[in-house]
């Protein structure tokens, strides 16, 4: 477990114990404590909970593993947990604001909170109101730069498909659509839940108006960011549109060149199929050299030449080798 605690506004930041960081909380008027715990749960949430002190502030859900995103005031403090991409899997940021301090829970080191410090350093907010929203456009971010990423990967794999499909592709397209899937499923809910609370509040008179301008702020980035992932979603599917494009459009390849083989030894067949009979006629009267060579050889040369000629005259030989050739495509 990493407690870390930033004393604001100097925005100097402090390793410490639970111990420790009972007592900056108990004296200091403007705190950010972060609490990191180990990536695998072990139920340390009730010990961090007690170790702080903070009973009789946090709501019951607060820093229980595995609950969905929320966002709920409680008079004097709000209570939120904010989803968070970071690397390739989704991140719960269980956070509570008051009037004094911030306190943050997560498991395992987020990006986030590390930009979050940085910030605070730079940008001295007055208050605990101005860091919390800090902190949720910190979230936001991460969704855009996931979703903007991912969207150029779409894009850069669309050109590959056109230059030369592989069936790898198809894969890489799968995984992409099941991630813009992924995004929208945890901040869809988030955003709905932040946007009801929020604008709760702002209808309440006694919300001061730099925080209002703050969470409306706040909800037009998150419509923003909501708009590119469902861009991202709508590329994916462009993209899956045009692969079986591609894949239909080979396939007609394949069944026209087979259409044109059958074409051409269907009289072939049918002459074979003719003289192989055992009419008497055919038995009888032809059994010289040369009436084999004329009909059994020559006749279907004729028809097999008079075949060719055809394809070569409707222009559907130039168009199968044009449909080959990758400059033309």
């Amino acid at each position: 477990m990493i407690v870390s605690v930033v004393s604001m506004p100097a925005g100097t930041t402090t390793r410490t114990g639970l111990s420790e960081a009972r007592e900056y909380l108990a004296s200091s008027d403007f705190l950010l404590v972060d609490v990191q715990l180990p990536e695998e749960p072990a139920g340390g949430e009730e010990r961090v909970v007690g170790g702080l002190g903070l009973e009789s502030e946090t709501p019951p859900w607060f820093g229980r593993a595995g609950g969905p995103a929320r966002a709920q005031f409680l008079g004097d403090r709000a209570g939120f947990v904010v989803p968070v991409v970071e690397g390739g899997r989704i991140a719960h940021v269980h956070v509570l604001a008051t009037e004094r301090h911030l306190v943050t829970l997560h498991r395992g080191p987020l990006e986030p909170l590390t930009s979050l410090v940085a910030r605070l350093a730079q940008e001295s907010p007055p208050d605990t109101a101005a860091v919390l929203f800090l902190l949720l456009e910190e979230a936001l971010d991460t969704f855009r730069r996931a979703a903007v990423a991912d969207l150029l990967a779409v894009e850069e794999l669309e050109d590959e498909m056109f230059d030369r499909r592989r069936p790898d592709q198809i894969y890489r397209l799968t995984r992409l659509r099941r991630r813009a899937a992924l995004l929208h499923h945890f901040l869809l809910p988030y955003l709905q839940v932040t946007d009801e609370v929020f604008t709760r509040r702002m209808l309440n008179s006694a919300f001061p108006a730099e925080r209002q301008r703050l969470a409306r702020e706040f909800q037009h980035s998150s419509r923003l960011v909501l708009t590119d992932i469902q861009t991202l979603q709508e590329a994916a599917r462009r993209a899956f549109a045009g692969y079986s494009s591609l894949v239909s459009g080979e396939q007609n390849g394949v069944i026209n060149r087979l259409a044109i083989v059958s074409t051409i030894f269907l009289p072939l067949t049918f002459l074979t199929g003719y003289f192989g009979m055992n009419f008497n006629y055919l038995t009888d009267e032809m059994e010289s050299r040369t009436v084999f060579w004329l009909l059994a050889v020559g006749l279907q040369g004729a028809v097999l030449l008079l075949a060719l000629y055809v394809l070569h005259r409707t222009h559907i030989w130039r168009r199968l080798r044009s449909d080959d050739d990758p400059e033309d495509t």
